[in-house]
């Protein structure tokens, strides 16, 4: 019987064993797609307690808890943190096969040194040693990044944001890491939603622009992309239902966007007719930039209203939605590519039937202008898992190139959160070494270590295009 998480975790094989230890567990951490909060970073946080640390904005662990019957208060209510801790610790000893258990005692392993397990009758001794340790100069926000061996972060802004904390890191000489915005306009998109309007007046202010048709409005979020563009940014990131195509002429996107600023309920039909429009035209001024666009879709969002009104958005409640035309998907991508004006994309689903379909579909768009320029994106969300990962790489493998892959992402709110890389890295070589051992690919180390950096960090060094001397 193997050790529980030893070093040769997930690695059953001994190429495997050497594809990561030799190759990917070298490599630096390229977060090119997360959600840290920026004047963190800046200010150099540090946690006062293991529960700050891990369940402060952690939905993916809410969920397990409210699953394990724990009443809200322990969850995001007014509980200690120590009783928080308490429920948490009760809920992972729970979570057999589920990757919250191996990424949180990755995080125990790298960052405190336990070498344990953590239940209900062990909470107390690692919230002591983990609250010793987080009082230590090395676990500050700042130094968990430097200590991951991350070279980059992209966070994920609005584009009515200031950017101050950007620039002020930017200007910081004392950490050399960079720290890029990445444009996030959805709620630009998001006609339907009640407070569209208010948050137009906020776009309008922010880009000194009047925004009293669409055409104003693509303008208007044109001059809020040239103010990112000079804090760094070159990433783009869209959350959607589903990648729709449903044409209309600029006419009839002109009536839609009217109809909205008016104050009345646009149609079903409208709404698409008007994100089409939205989708296109940013994708066209994406090309232009030579910005990467990220698009994330297939998720039904807030589903349990009763916890949305209380809590918000981002509270553990959203879920797959199956509805995907891959059709339309193909669709949106083709009206670009007719004026080869199509981005470098990158495709992420939340359904992991969706992973042949994208196979399928990003074969379809590649040229010479960039390698693999048209991406699968990394096992997203519910699908980052042991499972998820490994249909994702194989169904890329199948039906493109893997070894063009640009990897993984943190998608995190945790600066504790980068083991989710040698997690990453542990199941990739995992899977490659496998092939090898079973034939199916020569034990042609030279290649395979091309490949293994690449997916781990090269890949995306090259794809995104970033200049990492720059400080």
């Amino acid at each position: 019987m193997k050790a529980f998480m030893d070093e040769e975790f997930l690695l059953s094989t001994k190429t495997a064993q050497k594809l990561y230890h030799e190759y990917a567990e070298v490599m630096p951490i390229l977060d090119y797609h997360c959600h840290l909060v920026p004047r963190e970073i800046y200010e150099d946080r540090k946690f006062e307690n293991i529960t700050q640390a891990w369940l402060e904005a952690d939905h993916y662990k809410w969920r397990q808890m409210r699953s394990n019957g724990v009443e809200e208060r322990y969850i995001t209510g007014d509980a200690t943190d120590r009783e928080k801790f308490q429920k948490w610790a009760e809920t992972l000893e729970m979570a057999i096969g589920n990757p919250l258990y191996h990424w949180s005692h990755l995080e125990l392993k790298r960052y405190f040194g336990y070498d344990g397990y953590l239940n209900g009758e062990t909470a107390e001794e690692v919230w002591n040693l983990c609250n010793a340790k987080l009082q230590e100069d090395g676990m500050t926000a700042r130094n968990l990044i430097k200590q991951s061996n991350v070279t980059l972060v992209c966070t994920t802004d609005d584009p009515i944001d200031s950017l101050e904390w950007h620039k002020k890191l930017a200007e910081d000489e004392t950490f050399d890491v960079q720290v890029l915005p990445a444009w996030r306009p959805d709620k630009a998109m998001n006609l339907e939603k009640p407070d569209y309007l208010d948050y137009l007046a906020k776009l309008e202010t922010a880009s000194g622009m009047k925004i009293d048709s669409f055409a104003a409005l693509i303008e208007a979020l044109k001059n809020r992309m040239d103010f990112f563009a000079e804090n760094g940014c070159t990433v783009s990131d869209h959350g959607l239902e589903y990648v729709m195509h449903v044409p209309a002429t600029e006419e009839e996107v002109e009536k839609i966007f009217a109809k909205r600023l008016s104050g009345e309920t646009v149609s079903r039909q409208g709404e698409l007719q008007f994100k089409t429009a939205y989708m296109t035209a940013l994708g066209k001024e994406y090309h232009k930039r030579n910005w990467v666009m990220q698009l994330h879709y297939g998720v039904k969002r807030d589903n349990n209203r009763r916890v949305f009104n209380e809590l918000g958005p981002d509270a553990g409640i959203d879920c797959i939605n199956n509805f995907a035309p891959s059709s339309e998907m193909a669709d949106y991508l083709n009206g670009l590519a007719e004026t080869d004006e199509l981005p470098k994309t990158i495709l992420y689903s939340l359904n992991p039937t969706d992973n042949a379909s994208i196979g399928t579909i990003i074969g379809c768009f590649q040229d010479s202008s960039c390698i693999g320029k048209i991406q699968q994106g990394s096992g997203w969300w519910f699908n980052d898992n042991k499972t998820g990962m490994i249909e994702q790489m194989t169904s890329l493998a199948n039906l493109g190139l893997l070894s063009n892959f640009v990897g993984m992402l943190t998608d995190s709110r945790s600066f504790l959160s980068y083991t989710r890389h040698e997690y990453f890295r542990r199941i990739l070589c995992e899977l490659i070494g496998g092939w090898v051992e079973n034939g199916e690919y020569p034990e042609d180390y030279k290649a395979l270590e091309k490949i293994v950096k690449g997916i781990s960090y090269n890949n995306a060094v090259r794809y995104f295009g970033f200049d990492l001397e720059k400080k």
